[in-house]
């Protein structure tokens, strides 16, 4: 569990207890500094852990449903008006048909009749001015609430453009950057690439190292070939000036016959050679003799 928000509570509840006993100044600068602190922290994890493409479609999200609850407005401000037209129309209804009886009693002589009906079609009638005067308010709210959308869906409609445009050119540079960071050796992935090459290197030129040392401390004499493979120093400097001597006569050959030389002069290179294997393989026989007395 992190030590931060324990140590929090802590000091929080320090400072209540300070507050209860009249001590709270020695403890405010430090809940200061420390609220400072956790917000400092809390804002850079915060920048770290945002992405703006979340951000954004978080946004559009919300205008959307902001659409939303206006569109239902609009359309519960209409089902209101429909109720009211349809009351207006069986008002208007009960008032007519009270008009035709009131005609119907006058035409037989019954005037207290129609002075009934024409009372019941004036209550009517007052009914139906303010049903009608609720009616065009009712419109007006509409005709607002319907214009205020059309006005939500265009605003809805051009973030959602420039969102897309946003997303894409984030989601672009973000790309970019990756591969200049891929390029440059600097990301996380390339540099612990980078590293693992670099070990091997490393290691590669330390056991080259080590080979060549061996073999240098094998030629001197200064380790022993277990294998008895290897020749002794006497022999490796033999065979190095048996070498190089084969080589000279080889190369003056090869000189004269480029310059067109004579054959003589090529039996006399070649007599030389011939002189000089022959050196290189005598061995001293001499050996001293003792005769008896």
């Amino acid at each position: 569990m992190d030590a931060g928000p324990v140590l929090w509570v802590l000091l929080q509840s320090l400072e209540l207890e300070s507050v209860r006993r009249g001590r709270a100044k020695p403890m405010s600068g430090v809940m200061k500094r420390m609220g400072m602190i956790f917000r400092a922290k809390a804002n850079k994890a915060l920048d770290r852990a945002e992405d703006p493409r979340e951000t954004l479609d978080y946004s559009y999200q919300k205008q959307l449903e902001l659409l939303q609850k206006v569109r239902r407005g609009v359309a519960d401000v209409a089902t209101s008006r429909k109720r009211l037209e349809l009351q207006l129309n069986q008002l208007q209804s009960q008032s007519t048909k009270l008009e035709d009886q009131g005609r119907k009693a006058l035409a037989l002589g019954r005037e207290d009749l129609a002075r009934e009906a024409l009372s019941r079609r004036a209550a009517l009638q007052q009914q139906v001015t303010d049903l009608e005067t609720q009616h065009a308010t009712l419109q007006g709210e509409e005709e607002k609430l319907t214009l205020a959308a059309q006005r939500l869906q265009a605003k809805v409609d051009a973030f959602r453009t420039k969102k897309e445009t946003i997303k894409a050119t984030y989601t672009a540079a973000q790309a970019q950057t990756r591969i200049g960071e891929a390029f440059s050796g600097i990301s996380e992935e390339m540099g612990d690439v980078g590293l693992a090459i670099q070990r091997a290197e490393d290691k590669t030129a330390q056991l080259q190292a080590r080979a060549g040392a061996i073999d240098e401390l094998l030629a001197s004499g200064a380790l022993d070939d277990q294998s008895g493979m290897h020749k002794d120093d006497i022999q490796a400097e033999l065979d190095r000036l048996s070498g190089g001597t084969d080589v000279e006569l080889e190369l003056q050959r090869m000189k004269a016959e480029l310059s067109g030389g004579s054959t003589s002069d090529r039996q006399a290179i070649e007599g030389g050679q011939d002189q000089g294997q022959a050196q290189s393989q005598q061995q001293p026989q001499d050996t001293p003799r003792f005769d008896k007395q």
